[in-house]
């Protein structure tokens, strides 16, 4: 149940909002007043002639279109839930059903969104306008210089709590994590520089691991659990050492959250084992799939691939239904498989581009390596090969110099690009040995991308910004940042939409351009990239009684085809935001969320 005093706050924000709520006799007749009150308010706003606010008025145009839009029957139809009913029902304090599903989540973000309508959303109450707009010439640069520093030191406040791998203290650390581990292997450290030690080495039970570092008791639970229903499991020595002795998660939270699953993804993932391969199929690879090994979701480029499994397992990852364990035996397809692949996208002549991924294709040996690429390299219509992995990641000592050869012999500049994405999730998972393979790419011509998965792990303000400054400065450039897939089990990671919005416009604005290059991106199943950035590739349709937001995505593709649009729905705002003040954060610093839509 809500807090009463929630109900009678929101229904204080305006009187008139309330009264047709409350005065209406039907939810009909409600929704029609509501459109003339919008109707109003949105007419005054046009024909005032006061721009000493602007900045509000506007925001107030963009929530009159938001409500609205709510509010339609059209919303209310895709979504399934009548929000008009719900909000009439509360109004008069008579509870149904539906009206009495509704948590204080729902209020807060209605709450902002209708003090947004009514001009009061306090964003720019407390803002004086900067003196340089007073001033003229070198004295208003002079100023205007001054006051971009304020900004530029803020951000760097921020920017300084999330510790990175190249620290030196932090290298020293992870120096004793290293001879720990050693010592428990009895090995060296030549050993530890091979990848081959490394894979054969591969922690995959939570006894092992609690030899290593200290565990909780919900991370053993999980681990053997996972162990248990057969859900792959797996880390690399080299990653462990990135892990804190300690439980504390303070620095390594992103590291270990990376490959231990929480209870909730365990319990999701068990109770659908029968069926896993279609519901955790969430971006529908079944439906895009012409053939075995190969994805095809746009024009001109094929996903491939030829290795289903990786060096170790991420909680999180698109794909890791379809692995049966780290390092699986069976995971190298067949050589069969592999040429029939190839003969496919060597028959279709609209094709110039293949990602080789998987799993983790650099996972494979030197020669199975060298046979993929060669056999992509001798169709003529390929010009650029991306090859997908986060060996350089979480086993950096795979990226050889043999590998190195092998790769860049087909790098041939004028007639065939070849290029690495890779995965770096946080700075504290940068060090001196993932930057020496990312250079060694780039020492032989070879450009290095990174994709990150936006997570509650890396969400806080300036984090993501922290990584890409320092992706920058190894060798990397940043491409893409995805917003965590609306899959049940990871419910744990995920972050709402509005927050990705809010960092690309508020926080990595403040650096150089070179350092936000990377594009936010919403992927729908089956038709692949939305982009966050552009309002009109996608939709707010309702907010839920738990209030999560509904949103429609438009496909690509809007404007030279036809094809249907995709509803989700979203984490809610009030949960993420309490989730970041319980790991220490003041959410008055994430304020303006409510407004991006």
């Amino acid at each position: 149940m809500i807090d009463p005093k929630h109900i009678e706050n929101f229904f204080s924000i305006d009187s008139a909002f309330t009264t047709i709520l409350r005065e209406s006799s039907s939810a009909k007749d409600a929704r029609s007043q509501l459109y003339r009150f919008l109707d109003r308010l949105d007419q005054s706003l046009q024909d005032t002639i006061d721009t000493t606010d602007s900045l509000e008025t506007a925001l107030q145009n963009n929530c009159t279109r938001v409500l609205r839009s709510l509010i339609s029957l059209r919303s209310e139809k895709i979504s399934g839930f009548q929000l008009v009913h719900a909000l009439r029902m509360l109004a008069l304090d008579q509870r149904d059903t539906i009206s009495n599903s509704c948590t204080e989540a729902f209020i807060e973000d209605l709450s902002h969104l209708v003090k947004g309508v009514v001009g009061k959303s306090g964003i720019y109450s407390a803002q004086e306008l900067p003196e340089f707009l007073q001033l003229q010439g070198r004295q208003a640069a002079r100023v205007r210089s001054d006051e971009l520093d304020k900004m530029a030191d803020e951000a760097q406040h921020f920017m300084s709590r999330y510790t990175d791998g190249l620290d030196r203290s932090i290298i020293d650390e992870r120096r004793a994590n290293r001879q720990r581990i050693l010592d428990y292997f009895n090995a060296d450290s030549k050993e530890w520089d091979d990848y081959l030690w490394q894979i054969r080495h591969v922690i995959r039970n939570s006894t092992d691991l609690a030899n290593l570092i200290q565990l909780t008791a919900d991370e053993k639970k999980s681990i053997d659990s996972a162990n248990q229903y057969g859900l792959p499991f797996g880390i690399t020595p080299y990653y462990i050492s990135l892990m804190d002795y300690e439980t504390h998660r303070r620095l390594d939270h992103a590291v270990r959250a990376q490959v231990i699953p929480p209870p909730k993804y365990i319990q999701a993932i068990t109770e659908k084992r029968d069926r896993v391969e279609i519901e955790c199929d969430f971006m529908h690879e079944h439906d895009t799939s012409p053939i075995d090994l190969i994805t095809r979701r746009y024009p001109k480029i094929a996903i491939f691939k030829p290795y289903n499994t990786c060096s170790q397992i991420c909680v999180y990852c698109q794909r890791n239904w379809e692995i049966d364990n780290v390092l699986d035996k069976n995971a190298m397809a067949t050589k069969r498989k592999i040429l029939e692949a190839i003969d496919w996208i060597k028959n279709d002549s609209s094709l110039t581009e293949v990602l080789v991924t998987g799993g983790d294709p650099l996972v494979m040996r030197d020669e199975r390596v060298e046979f993929v690429l060669s056999q992509l390299a001798n169709l003529e219509q390929i010009e650029r090969i991306r090859i997908g992995s986060r060996t350089p990641v979480v086993l950096p000592q795979r990226i050889t110099d043999s590998l190195i050869r092998i790769i860049s012999q087909f790098h041939q500049p004028g007639k065939r690009e070849i290029a690495l994405v890779t995965h770096f999730e946080h700075p504290y998972e940068i060090t001196p040995e993932s930057m020496e393979a990312v250079q060694k790419f780039r020492r032989a011509g070879i450009s290095v991308y990174n994709q990150a998965v936006f997570t509650v792990e890396n969400s806080r303000k300036f984090e993501l910004v922290a990584l890409r400054r320092l992706l920058r400065l190894i060798g990397v450039d940043p491409y893409y940042s995805f917003n965590t897939k609306g899959k049940e089990e990871t419910e744990n990671y995920r972050v709402p939409i509005a927050r990705l919005q809010q960092e690309i416009r508020e926080e990595a604005r403040l650096f150089p351009g070179l350092v936000r290059t990377d594009e936010a991106v919403y992927n729908v199943p089956r038709l692949g990239k939305n982009y966050l950035r552009a309002d009109i590739n996608h939709s707010l349709l309702t907010i839920l009684p738990e209030g999560k937001r509904v949103y429609e995505f438009f496909p690509w593709e809007r404007f030279i085809a036809r094809t249907e649009t995709y509803i989700d729905t979203d984490v809610p705002i009030a949960l993420y935001l309490r989730e970041l003040e319980r790991r220490g954060e003041n959410v008055d610093d994430y304020r303006t969320i409510w407004y991006y839509f």
